[in-house]
């Protein structure tokens, strides 16, 4: 049993939570995940570790509610515990001196790129971090990035904190302006990280996805998290989960995150929740965010 140690909402339907995993906090490195298990004969979850103290031996995950596993997971309190927490899994990032290094993140997806902010910064980087939410209550790891980046660039869809747009806007702006951008590197939703692969490209800068297909053993036997990269077949738990954004089929990623929206759907209405399905509501939000990042881009 993996214990919890602290639990509180960043935004809404996203709980940070601090575990106790002293043997996975000693060997965690940026980049790296674990998957979960809530409880018995419970769905096996991949979670990015978004910090870790050797010390302690706390890790902490961030979670968003977008289905009955990760409702569960959420409503677990201080003194709980998580029955499976394998790791740490995956290659970590490759962390070199860029120059300047942008890094990119989409709602819970902040939280991959801020152990990668500290290593850039480490490494003698500039570090820039573009961090979006739809609102300002959803704008997350702010504070905790501002130790490590030099500047911060928030934005919101509804204009309500920060920049008024997408993240993928603020990203040209500073591809335009500074030739000494070395490297991107960017985690979040799948069409938020095809936009910024389209963005990046015509500048030529390295750019690296941090990919979350389906997942169940992690060690790359089952076969349920295979991308394609470059036209090749890669095991997102192992041979990533980071990747070249500009070699990765990020339509067949997406076509492949829906294989189960039908037994999702299943196990949340059991929960209690009807018709008033979560992820219903993501799928339609996913698809309202893609259709208006490639009108951005005709632009």
């Amino acid at each position: 049993m993996f214990h919890i140690r602290k639990a509180e909402w960043l935004a809404p339907k996203v709980r940070r939570m601090e575990v106790d995993a002293p043997r996975v906090a000693r060997r965690h490195l940026p980049g790296h995940f674990v998957i979960v298990r809530v409880r018995e004969h419970g769905e096996r979850v991949p979670l990015t570790i978004a910090s870790s103290d050797h010390e302690t031996g706390l890790i902490t995950l961030v979670v968003q509610v977008v289905g009955a596993t990760t409702e569960l997971m959420c409503n677990l309190e201080v003194g709980e515990a998580l029955l499976n927490v394998v790791g740490p899994l995956g290659k970590p990032t490759e962390i070199d001196d860029f120059g300047h290094a942008i890094l990119v993140g989409g709602g819970v997806g902040t939280a991959v790129i801020y152990p990668q902010a500290e290593a850039l910064k480490r490494a003698g980087n500039k570090v820039t971090a573009i961090i979006g939410g739809r609102s300002k209550e959803y704008v997350i790891f702010e504070r905790e990035l501002s130790q490590f980046c030099d500047a911060i660039c928030p934005c919101t869809d509804d204009g309500s904190y920060g920049h008024h747009g997408f993240v993928t806007e603020q990203l040209k702006d500073l591809l335009e302006a500074d030739k000494s951008i070395g490297a991107v590197l960017t985690a979040g939703p799948v069409p938020m990280m095809s936009a910024i692969a389209d963005v990046t490209k015509p500048f030529g800068v390295l750019t690296v996805v941090s990919l979350n297909p389906i997942m169940v053993d992690g060690t790359g036997m089952c076969g349920g998290c295979r991308v394609t990269v470059g036209g090749e077949m890669k095991f997102a738990c192992v041979d990533g989960p980071e990747f070249d954004a500009h070699a990765v089929d990020f339509k067949e990623l997406a076509n492949r995150l829906a294989t189960y929206h039908d037994q999702e759907r299943i196990a949340w209405d059991r929960l209690g929740h009807g018709s008033n399905c979560q992820l219903d509501k993501q799928a339609q939000c996913k698809g309202r965010h893609l259709e208006a990042e490639a009108a951005s881009q005709s632009e």
